[in-house]
């Protein structure tokens, strides 16, 4: 009811930004923790007070009479980024704890200090007058599940019942149905290969010149079969470890461009994530060096949060990427590319083709 009672005051109020931390920043912090904890707020919005003199503001008729707001209801422009900013506030200076709106993960090497930062958390939390949802807190676990994943030992992997959500659903018939279906299978899209090839047939049915009724066809229910199938036997994926070196493959097509990141140990090179993206019309006619540097640039900006700043290893099967850094560009395309990675420290290495299997597949249409 709150949401739509605030549309009016939305438009009128001034915009507070504070920045949403985004998942793949929260992902890369815990990815040394054996110990978790997760604590939920319980209704997280409804803990922060309205002043006396702004409830006026928020003020609602029924049938019973008029009704103030006395806390920060849903609905309102700038509740999140209020929780959010108050949670940095809470948290600051708390190495091994994250939090995304009103949720917190605590993640610890070893159960002594576990507890130690448990107890912090909690002193603080009462502090602040917040409560916490009992039947929603964690103690203590070596994987748990939040934002929509299993984080845990190191790994990272779909959350059980969100899978099963996606398996379960039913053949969209309208636009806003695909949407909704590629919403929730799109956020699990780092888990699926060639994830923006297999998905072409869906999402172009939701282009804004085609009627709202959709007309399903042999390749849109293969593309949804295999995007169901795809992540029913999603590989587990490893948590990026920032203190080691980073491996990017990329890899171009006439379809369009992937990657893969990764990070090695004891000698196995293991996923971090899977990336992928059609080609634009305009692109398709790109020459293989220029669709090459395209997959490589694409790749950097869509890991920039994982290699900006460091030294990392790109692997490439296209060998005439390795000298970009050392020839004389020619083609204006590939020389603006050129210099967009410069801010980037990495060392190229020329692979074989055969060896490139992961971002290879990624950039091509499946079969």
């Amino acid at each position: 009811m709150a949401c739509g009672l605030c549309r009016k005051l939305n438009k009128v109020a001034l915009f507070d930004p504070e920045p949403i931390p985004s998942v793949e920043d929260l992902m890369a912090k815990v990815s040394k923790g054996k110990f978790f904890t997760k604590i939920d707020l319980s209704k997280g919005y409804w803990q922060i007070p309205v002043a006396v003199e702004e409830r006026k503001k928020l003020a609602f008729v029924t049938h019973q009479g008029m009704y103030q707001f006395k806390v920060m209801p849903f609905g309102v422009v700038n509740a999140s980024a209020v929780f959010t900013r108050m949670m940095r506030r809470l948290l600051d200076g708390l190495q091994n704890t994250v939090n995304y709106i009103d949720d917190i993960l605590m993640f610890s090497t070893d159960w002594d200090s576990h507890v130690e930062l448990m107890a912090t958390v909690l002193k603080r939390l009462r502090s602040a007058g917040l409560t916490a949802r009992p039947t929603k807190c964690f103690v203590g676990y070596s994987s748990l599940e939040f934002l929509g994943y299993v984080v845990g030992e190191g790994i990272l992997s779909p959350q059980p019942d969100k899978v099963q959500k996606v398996l379960n659903a039913s053949i969209p018939t309208t636009k806003k149905e695909v949407r909704s279906f590629m919403g929730l299978v799109g956020y699990y899209s780092r888990f699926i290969a060639n994830f923006a090839a297999i998905s072409a047939p869906l999402t172009d049915l939701t282009r804004g010149s085609n009627p709202n009724r959709v007309k399903w066809g042999s390749s849109q229910g293969a593309a949804f079969d295999t995007l169901k199938s795809r992540l029913a036997s999603a590989p587990i994926l490893h948590l990026p470890d920032m203190s080691k070196p980073f491996i990017l493959r990329c890899d171009a097509s006439d379809v369009g461009v992937g990657s893969v990141l990764m990070q090695e140990e004891d000698g196995v090179k293991y996923p971090i994530c899977f990336a992928s993206r059609k080609l634009q019309p305009r692109e398709v006619k790109y020459a293989t060096i220029e669709k090459e540097c395209l997959a490589v640039v694409w790749a950097m900006e869509k890991f920039q949060i994982y290699l900006y700043g460091v030294e990392f290893l790109l692997e490439t099967d296209h060998h005439p990427l390795v000298y970009i850094n050392k020839a004389k560009i020619k083609n204006s395309r590939v020389l603006r590319w050129a210099l967009c990675i410069q801010p980037f420290r990495f060392v190229i290495k020329a692979i074989k083709g055969s060896e490139n299997y992961g971002a290879d597949f990624l950039s091509r249409c499946p079969a």
